[in-house]
């Protein structure tokens, strides 16, 4: 046997069809005249080419595991040449660019485009769920047609340049031989029909443009950037083919009181520092209602007073995050006489020596004087 055509292709005797294939585009890859011009790379372009012409039919390449000439007799194009072995050219069109070239007509019926909205949802509704209307424009398929897209009473017909083939060929000679390629038929775009009287309401497409109401349900617990997915309420693919997909993203509305930082929310509430001192409670609105935030006395400006399952419900598990209420104490500007006079009195009680806070006997009393004078009593 003159030539080892597992050896030219690197494969073992027992390798695959799979194998083979692999092993011939990657070596076509490198060795192509279009790559590499030189003289000898050109006369190994041809040795794979006769080797993967022989192991890539089942017939020819049972013939040379026997021992035989598999270019001997019928359909016998010669080990030497370009021939049979680049008959199959969408096998270099492959080693080049990684996919198969199309092959036959070409559907056309395909899947639709996703499309996506945005969604706007306040606060409560993204931390208890809802659902929403939202008015959707997309591709449907045409009513007048049927997604044919042909004009009622007529329908495709079989292309009379490529025969139905979708794809037309041409042989040309080089000084490897002759090549033969194949391209989208230019009449049909490679159909393989056409479409003599399209629809006159979708021009052919078989789909339209509508607008469509459909019902979200949004869960507990979504955020800024959740996408909910419709599946198959996108755009309906060319030729009325299956919809695509249609995702619905959150954009949660800024809250004028609340500011949200995962699941928990976070507000500020201000009080003057008699109440800072003395203690108080503070009517808050919160997402579940009327609550009463207890000051403690002696609460200092800047302490956060935590509201436990009073925030966003949490999106994946049981539960709600915290509201985390922030004590913001104002001091006050301007002074009545009176006002200065107590607070005057009330440095002098507490001393330099007790910067702790705690009360000496009649500061109490003095502190509630001293509120009664902020607000004005």
């Amino acid at each position: 046997m003159a030539t080892d055509y597992y050896a030219v292709l690197g494969v073992p005797r027992d390798a695959s069809q799979d194998q083979i294939k692999k092993a011939f585009r990657r070596l076509a890859r490198e060795l192509h005249p279009d790559v590499n011009p030189d003289p000898k790379t050109q006369e190994r372009f041809k040795e794979i080419n006769a080797a993967y012409e022989v192991l890539s039919d089942p017939q020819k390449k049972q013939v040379y595991d026997l021992g035989g000439d598999p270019m001997s007799g019928a359909g016998g194009g010669g080990a030497g040449g370009f021939g049979a072995g680049f008959g199959n050219f969408s096998d270099i069109m492959d080693a080049f660019f990684g996919t198969a070239s199309q092959r036959g007509p070409r559907s056309r019926t395909r899947r639709g485009q996703d499309a996506m909205i945005r969604l706007d949802v306040e606060l409560s509704e993204a931390a208890f769920g809802t659902t929403k209307d939202i008015q959707v424009d997309t591709a449907v398929v045409c009513t007048t047609c049927s997604g044919e897209g042909a004009a009622p009473g007529t329908s495709a017909q079989t292309c009379d340049m490529c025969r139905g083939r979708g794809e037309v060929s041409q042989v040309t000679r080089s000084f490897l031989g002759q090549v033969m390629t194949s391209r989208p038929c230019p009449q049909c775009q490679g159909f393989g029909t056409v479409v003599p009287t399209p629809c006159p309401e979708c021009a052919g497409d078989g789909r339209i443009r509508s607008r469509r109401t459909l019902t979200v349900k949004i869960p507990a617990g979504v955020d800024n950037g959740t996408r909910i997915q419709l599946a198959g309420e996108g755009e309906v693919g060319p030729g009325g083919g299956p919809a695509g997909d249609l995702y619905v993203e959150i954009h949660e509305v800024p809250h004028p009181v609340f500011q949200r930082r995962g699941d928990d929310m976070h507000c500020t509430v201000t009080i003057p520092m008699t109440a800072a001192a003395l203690g108080t409670k503070v009517p808050l609105e919160t997402l579940d209602g009327l609550e009463e935030v207890d000051i403690r006395p002696g609460t200092q400006s800047g302490q956060s007073i935590p509201l436990h399952q009073r925030g966003v419900t949490h999106l994946r598990g049981g539960g709600r995050g915290d509201l985390i209420v922030h004590v913001e104490v104002t001091t006050p500007s301007k002074l009545d006489p009176e006002q200065e006079e107590l607070l005057r009195r009330l440095a002098k009680l507490r001393g330099e020596e007790r910067p702790t806070g705690e009360f000496k006997p009649g500061q109490q009393g003095l502190f509630s004087r001293l509120k009664d004078a902020f607000n004005g009593r």
